[in-house]
């Protein structure tokens, strides 16, 4: 998210409120579920990091001040290489893929169980965004990115379909 934020500070500086609305624009029905609060914690984290400034500006009589972040040129700079990083998000299959093992080798739980209540977090997802995707205007900007992340949990469902199928057998190898 704080990429997100810097990319958006990036066009012009702005206020927290106003980022808040611009994200949950962009994310459609994805940023509903986004913190109100984040914005303002994420604004803290970057300023302490030195990527924004924040500055005090004349509001609306029952607001008299304002607070108007803006970038630092350290903050430009990751904006810059964060736009020219190539790359598509991954979920950490090695640490699930780890933890299947551990949970194995140490009895601690059927790898198979475990991944069968993966699948269930994975197909509860996956019916949340195809409603979301079906009530979502038509020609909205939501669309595309809606439409990957369904793309993208289908693909997870079938990596879970193989990481059943090989412990499933190495449970049959084991079991006799």
């Amino acid at each position: 998210m704080q990429d997100a934020v810097l990319a958006m500070l990036a066009k012009e500086p702005s206020h927290g409120y106003h980022l808040r609305a611009r994200l949950r624009q962009s994310l459609g029905p994805l940023g509903e579920s986004m913190n109100p609060g984040q914005i303002y914690v994420t604004l803290t984290r970057l300023e302490k990091a030195g990527l924004v400034v924040c500055e005090r500006a004349d509001g609306l009589p029952e607001r008299p001040e304002r607070k108007v972040y803006a970038l630092t040129p350290a903050g430009q700079r990751r904006v810059a290489a964060w736009l020219a990083e190539v790359g598509w998000p991954k979920p950490d299959l090695a640490e699930f893929h780890l933890k299947l093992a551990a949970a194995a080798a140490a009895r601690l739980a059927d790898p198979v169980e475990l991944v069968a209540a993966q699948r269930r977090e994975l197909l509860r997802r996956l019916r949340e965004v195809q409603q979301a995707m079906l009530a979502e205007p038509e020609g909205s900007g939501a669309g595309p990115l809606l439409e990957g992340v369904v793309l993208r949990l289908r693909a997870d469902l079938r990596w879970l379909d193989t990481c059943e199928r090989a412990w499933s057998k190495a449970d049959e190898v084991e079991g006799g």
